[in-house]
């Protein structure tokens, strides 16, 4: 009774996916931010024009930024052209940020872009701390990922 729906908007949901990063890297604690964008970078995004290849995410005088994540220019717009490439800020808490460079600092931990997506009208990424993976955890991830797909094809067969 007390139920409130939600509006299901055009732009609302998922913007991109950074698959690799899961297959690169062993992914830890993870944390939502938001990211601070400038002129037609929004329609872009509610296009999904946008790459993560080489993302990163950086601290720099207590503030996080994030490398690498090019969103096309909006083809439309013509006022405040800005760089596809720029670094971008992300926005999260002073502790929260003190908490991910110490896991930087000491424990040799890398922060990646896992995830862009709109929150209601707000665009947010999901960041994680993850550590980079040897040849051999990857081919154990696809030796895991190939015995699941078995096994589910064994139990549709019945």
């Amino acid at each position: 009774m007390g139920e409130k729906k939600k509006k299901a908007g055009a732009g609302d949901g998922l913007i991109a996916e950074n698959r690799r990063a899961k297959y690169d890297y062993e992914v830890g604690d993870t944390l939502e931010c938001g990211i601070v964008l400038v002129g037609a970078e929004v329609k872009s995004l509610r296009n999904k024009a946008v790459a993560f290849a080489d993302a990163y995410a950086d601290i720099q005088n207590g503030e996080l930024w994030l490398y690498n994540v090019k969103i096309d220019r909006y083809a439309q717009s013509n006022i405040d052209v800005v760089e596809p490439s720029r670094k971008r800020r992300l926005l999260a808490n002073k502790a929260e940020i003190e908490k991910l460079r110490k896991m930087v600092a000491e424990r040799g931990y890398t922060v990646i872009p896992l995830k862009l997506y709109f929150k209601g009208p707000y665009a947010k990424c999901l960041i994680g701390l993850a550590r980079g993976k040897n040849k051999e955890d990857k081919r154990d991830t696809i030796r895991k990922r190939e015995a699941d797909r078995d096994m589910a094809r064994a139990l549709r067969r019945g």
